[in-house]
């Protein structure tokens, strides 16, 4: 009996079974987003939803002539469900540095101590944490009533899911100094607020779900004939993301408290007495937590947290370091998207051996051709691993990794699976090395591989369509301009069909209602008459019935991307995918210039080696000669300069926020340090100087505000006499940020 397309594996499939398999995946899809997003009662878990998605993606990277305009493949996360709304964090919810091994964990403690500058003799306490496989949110008290509960989101904007978070029985509703939970749940009577307890505090934590209590929820998943989670992780989050409360107070939810958010006033000196002080107002903390004295301890806490691991009733993925002291860490910072004073050193990487079916060489929006395994689907940790990275052409070689192959795959942490190692004694007799191409699997163009470069690049550039989507694609994610409902699957359409084939195209597509209106109709059309076609069924929805739906759903992502016609500039920079240019240079570039307009007429000019502009772009510290070079080249190029005229009037910008820099001094000013500062290392002035709204430079040009001169002051210094700039000593400067 033949096995229908959905049991075979992709490299098996006919065009005609993808054909019916897309089809078939396309109403799977379809269906779970209905139950999830409108009806409330989500049937599989996230991992076996990804795994319909990455299925999907597969088969159109094989048959790209099949690609349906409507596909979820590659789409990274999930919009807000309908009914949720967004919430900024007062304080960024970070995410963390990894380390997976001891070095990584000694050359972090080190880090820290050049950053202070702290000598052999002073120790660095650490409290060590077990890292809780769960959901971070974020609980707002006020005068110490619980007001408003956060999922992490992209840690800028997350999910407000207060109710939901009202019904888990560890999240006090009230705190008390006393060191108990008030409230409808416990009982016990008590005025708002308690002893010690601040006007206004966020504290940070994860929801879980023990192991027990997943085993129970999937008995009764599956004693009501519906679909079990995969992990408790997974049921953690499904449960806690439900529009209606009810659901989630039905799930056995726990919550442990780890960290601070905002709050109105100091509450501690080290963050081991802040865990103290949570547990006082009635928070449950975890008690495998440890302070540790030096590092040699953290690596003892590890190992004995490690093997204890099977035995804990929660699941966990590592253990977290965190710098003690308070005041150290505020003068640590942070990094990009990572505290400096914080680091998860996850538990070695867990490994499945299957069968790597394919090799497929993907187009990026760069032009870089990236090979991806594509394998016998394997659980890893609990997750189905269907594809994995093989980096660049030099690991192929160096692995010798070939179509067929058995091969090793591990997951460590949250990366991207990887392929570890080949059983070479299990190889095919009839396997060859791969060769990897020379020419764009996609436009044909000719792929060159730089000096010095491990990727190789297609040349096409904007004639290649593989770019093209995805350089629109990025443009409208998460990272990027983040327009709710624009995701791949609307790409794709607008862009096959004509309507999209540039950023500002996207925001003209509402005075094109009806070509808009009338594409996605026919697109809907086709893909119901595909699945009644492969059901066996006549195709029992009307014209107009559709036209109903396209239309719903058209005004609705005409609403998202009005929504977004204002848009911060880092965001904006980012957007545009210039080659070296991420979210952390973006946010230097938007900070330093102020606006993608002003960007864009100062990298004109810094087209010019020996010009001011060029000189100022390469004083930003943080900014070198590669990326100057990436952005003069970008700008300098007619066809994007017409794009981006386009695109910037279409939409505005808005600044972004400096840190901390209402009413400061250096707030939007330019600094230059110079010399060494006895008090803090150059790091430190740097971080403490950006923290206050500064833009700090690596040289001194006619557009430096202010020159910090430290001992045994070199060219900077009598530059900035010639100058004349303004100067400070390192005692002057102290006295300016309120540090003497």
């Amino acid at each position: 009996m033949r096995r229908g397309p959905g049991s075979l594996a992709v490299a098996a499939l006919s065009e005609p079974e993808a054909k019916a398999e897309l089809a078939r995946l396309a109403q799977m899809i379809a269906f779970h987003d209905r139950l999830y997003y409108q009806e409330n009662r989500p049937r599989i878990s996230d991992t076996d939803y990804d795994a319909l998605r990455q299925r999907n993606a597969a088969i159109e990277a094989r048959f790209p002539a099949l690609v349906r305009s409507d596909s979820p493949s590659r789409r990274v996360g999930a919009p807000p469900a309908a009914g949720f709304t967004k919430v900024r964090h007062a304080v960024p919810m970070l995410s963390l540095g990894n380390a997976f091994g001891d070095e990584e964990v000694l050359d972090f403690v080190a880090r820290v101590r050049r950053f202070l500058g702290l000598s052999g003799e002073e120790r660095v306490a650490l409290v060590c944490e077990p890292k809780i496989d769960g959901l971070s949110v974020s609980l707002r008290y006020e005068k110490g009533v619980f007001v408003l509960g956060a999922t992490r989101g992209d840690g800028t904007e997350g999910e407000e899911v207060t109710a939901n978070l009202m019904t888990v029985a560890d999240v006090p509703e009230r705190l008390s100094g006393e060191g108990r939970s008030l409230g409808a749940k416990t009982g016990a009577p008590s005025a708002p607020g308690g002893k010690g307890v601040p006007e206004v505090i966020e504290v940070r934590g994860e929801v879980y779900m023990t192991k027990p209590a997943f085993f129970a929820l999937n008995e009764r998943q599956r004693q009501a004939g519906e679909e079990p989670f995969a992990n408790p992780r997974n049921a953690a989050a499904g449960s806690l993301r439900q529009k209606d409360a009810a659901v989630t107070a039905s799930r056995p939810l726990r919550f442990f408290a780890y960290a601070l958010g905002e709050a109105s006033e100091p509450v501690a000196h080290s963050h081991w007495t802040f865990l103290e002080r949570l547990r006082h107002w009635g928070f449950p903390t975890n008690p495998l937590a440890r302070l540790a004295d030096n590092v040699e301890d953290c690596l003892k806490t590890y190992r004995e947290i490690e093997a204890r691991r099977a035995r804990l009733d929660y699941d966990i993925d590592g253990v977290v370091y965190k710098v003690n002291r308070f005041d150290w860490q505020q003068r640590l910072g942070e990094v990009s998207r990572a505290p400096r004073w914080a680091l998860a050193h996850k538990f070695p990487a867990e490994q499945a051996v299957t069968r790597l079916e394919r090799i497929e060489v993907q187009v990026g929006r760069t032009g870089a051709l990236t090979p991806v395994a594509h394998l016998t689907p394997v659980t890893v940790g609990g997750v189905v691993v269907r594809r994995a990275t093989l980096h660049n052409e030099d690991e192929i070689a160096r692995k010798d990794v070939r179509e067929g192959d058995l091969v090793v795959v591990q997951r460590a942490g949250d990366v991207i699976p990887q392929v570890v190692s080949v059983v070479v004694e299990r190889r095919p007799k009839d396997s060859h090395r791969f060769r990897f191409p020379h020419t764009c699997p996609v436009c044909k163009s000719h792929a060159v591989r730089e000096e010095g470069e491990a990727l190789r690049r297609c040349t096409g550039g904007l004639i290649c369509p593989a770019q093209a989507v995805e350089r629109l694609r990025h443009f409208v994610g998460r990272d990027g301009l983040d327009i709710e409902g624009l995701g791949e699957a609307y790409i794709q359409l607008f862009f096959h069909s004509g309507l999209v084939r540039e950023p500002a195209d996207i925001f003209t597509l509402e005075a094109r209602a009806e070509d808009v209106t009338r594409v996605v109709a026919e697109w809907r059309k086709r893909q119901s008459a595909e699945r009644q076609a492969a059901k066996g069924r006549p195709q029992t929805a009307g014209p107009k019935r559709k036209k109903d739906e396209a239309y719903k759903s058209v005004s609705n992502l005409f609403a998202a991307i009005e929504n977004r016609r204002r848009i911060r500039s880092d965001r904006l920079i980012y957007a545009l995918g210039i080659r070296h240019v991420g979210q952390t240079t973006a946010r230097l570039l938007a900070r330093h210039y102020g606006s993608l307009a002003a960007l864009a007429e100062a990298m004109r000019e810094a087209a010019e080696p020996e010009s001011e502009a060029y000189r100022a772009l390469a004083s930003i510290d943080g900014i070198g000669p590669v990326v100057a070079r990436a952005l003069i080249d970008f700008f300098a190029e007619p066809h994007n300069r017409k794009l981006l005229s386009r695109l910037l009037a279409e939409l505005g910008e808005e600044p972004v926020e400096a840190p901390a820099a209402a009413g400061s001094p250096l707030a939007g000013k330019t600094v230059v340090f110079t010399g060494t500062l006895a008090s803090m290392t150059r790091p430190e002035a740097k971080a403490r100087a950006e923290k206050l709204g500064a833009k700090v430079a690596g040289s001194v040009s006619r557009k430096t505000d202010l020159v910090v001169v430290g001992a045994d002051a070199g060219s900077k210094a009598k530059k900035a006499e010639e100058l004349g700039l303004k100067t400070l000593s390192e005692q002057q400067w102290l006295r300016l940020i309120g540090g003497a």
